[in-house]
């Protein structure tokens, strides 16, 4: 397959790698296994040293670890910088706090009242990222599995080959022990070789459903560990005595940012029907406030979509959506002529349960609003999807809150504040979202041998 940096700004070629020879992907899993039988001897102490060192490493260099998201997948220059800022704090939060989730945990019984269980690593594992946050989806999986000690072969998107580059280069840069990462420009089949090799034990995708479905049957045939962080179609959910004003402006950023290619993110808002008229109101004066541009100048609030693939996929989705029943209620939405991945935000409206895209992720600016009456229309409208990644609530009643988050079937929800994955909180989702956890204590876990000591 082809790794090409495209500028989607002005569809340049920035760079082209060649794929991964055969040669190279035995070499690279005989390093990181050799890794593996290192680290399972090694202190925990030294993994978090490098983790903290990984961490100064992105933080003393903002700008040119940045400059490869504008370049290369269009992310605005203030998005670029705060990507690289989260992507630091992960790493130093496992860096220093992360033997605390390694202490051996009591587990007696009446004939072995000093049993325990400890936490070990496995082996290899195999990270598929996505390119939509190019270096915080690779750290998330990254800094837990190697401080455990387990090595990690990195296949990112194709989109996107100076990050993985440029993540690999700082790993290199603080001297992290050869094998513990490794970025492979591998293909398909090469993946496929990956998952089937004995020394690889597990394997993480961030990604689209259908390829979560190819993944996991994949490692499912070779008897691996996976977990999978797919798509999803998050609800925002205004109750009628929610903060209008706050939650219109944290509606458009929830939407909007990173040009709304985010998996937990604001898809369908949910509002009252009470304060629905002047929610909308507040809503599209915000929308009307973000205006395509150069990503990489302070100015510009609207990045381009990742590619012109993106583009035109989104592009025939809204047509699809439209053909279904479905109708625009603000925004524009003819192409954006031009050489950039360009895509005007739109708010959708009518788009009921038997609409053929209904519960299709629309995968950049575009937001459906629903009215709602009641809880039980929120539950109903939220519920009724095959995903369930996240969501959002405001409101000034945060008991009410605690209790439609209690029966949202979803991986998280987030109260009075957009909905963003926390070094310290547990992130992943449910139903054809995914399976599995990262960050937190449970990204450790979810590739750890937990091992019971019976005594």
């Amino acid at each position: 397959m082809n790794y090409t940096a495209i500028n989607p700004y002005n569809d340049q070629i920035v760079a082209t790698f060649p794929t991964t020879t055969d040669e190279q992907l035995q070499s690279t899993i005989k390093l990181a296994d050799e890794f593996y039988q290192d680290a399972s001897r090694q202190a925990t102490h030294e993994r978090m040293t490098a983790l903290v060192a990984l961490a100064d490493e992105f933080e003393n260099d903002l700008a040119y670890y940045a400059h490869f998201l504008t370049t290369n997948m269009g992310k605005l220059q203030r998005e670029a910088i705060d990507e690289v800022k989260k992507t630091a704090a992960m790493a130093r939060f496992y860096g220093e706090y992360g033997d605390q989730f390694l202490i051996n945990k009591d587990y007696p019984s009446a004939s072995a009242p000093n049993s325990y269980v400890e936490y070990r690593p496995t082996g290899v594992v195999v990270a598929i990222e996505p390119w939509n946050f190019p270096y915080t989806q690779v750290m998330r999986m990254f800094a837990p599995n190697f401080l455990l000690g387990n090595a990690v072969i990195l296949k990112h998107a194709s989109i996107v080959p100076e990050c993985a580059q440029a993540f690999q280069h700082a790993c290199q840069k603080v001297n992290l022990p050869r094998g513990a990462f490794t970025n492979l420009f591998a293909d398909y089949g090469q993946i496929d070789k990956l998952i089937a090799d004995r020394r690889v034990q597990g394997v993480a995708l961030t990604g689209s459903e259908k390829a979560g479905r190819i993944i996991a049957a994949s490692a499912g045939k070779a008897l691996k560990q996976s977990t999978m962080e797919l798509g999803g179609t998050d609800v925002f959910i205004v109750l009628k005595d929610a903060d209008i004003f706050q939650a219109a402006q944290a509606a458009a950023k929830a939407r909007l940012s990173n040009a709304g290619q985010v998996c937990a993110s604001a898809k369908r808002y949910l509002i009252a029907d009470e304060i629905y008229d002047e929610f909308m109101q507040q809503l599209t004066a915000v929308f009307a406030t973000y205006q395509p541009g150069d990503p990489s100048l302070a100015t510009t609030n609207l990045a381009p979509l990742s590619s012109k693939n993106a583009q035109a996929k989104l592009q025939q989705q809204v047509t699809d959506v439209l053909a279904g029943g479905a109708k625009i209620i603000w925004g524009d939405a003819k192409p954006i002529d031009g050489p950039g991945a360009f895509f005007n935000p739109l708010i959708i409206t009518g788009m009921a349960f038997d609409n053929p895209m209904y519960d299709t992720e629309l995968f950049g600016p575009v937001a459906q609003v629903y009215r709602i009456k009641n809880d039980a229309d929120i539950l109903k409208l939220a519920n009724t999807s095959n995903h369930g990644l996240g969501g959002a609530i405001y409101t000034q009643d945060i008991e009410h809150a605690k209790i439609l988050a209690h029966y949202i079937e979803t991986g998280q929800v987030a109260i009075n504040q957009v909905l963003s994955s926390q070094s310290e909180i547990p992130f992943g989702g449910i139903k054809d979202s995914g399976y599995g956890r990262e960050l937190s204590d449970l990204g450790i876990l979810a590739f750890a041998n937990i091992k019971a000591i019976i005594n």
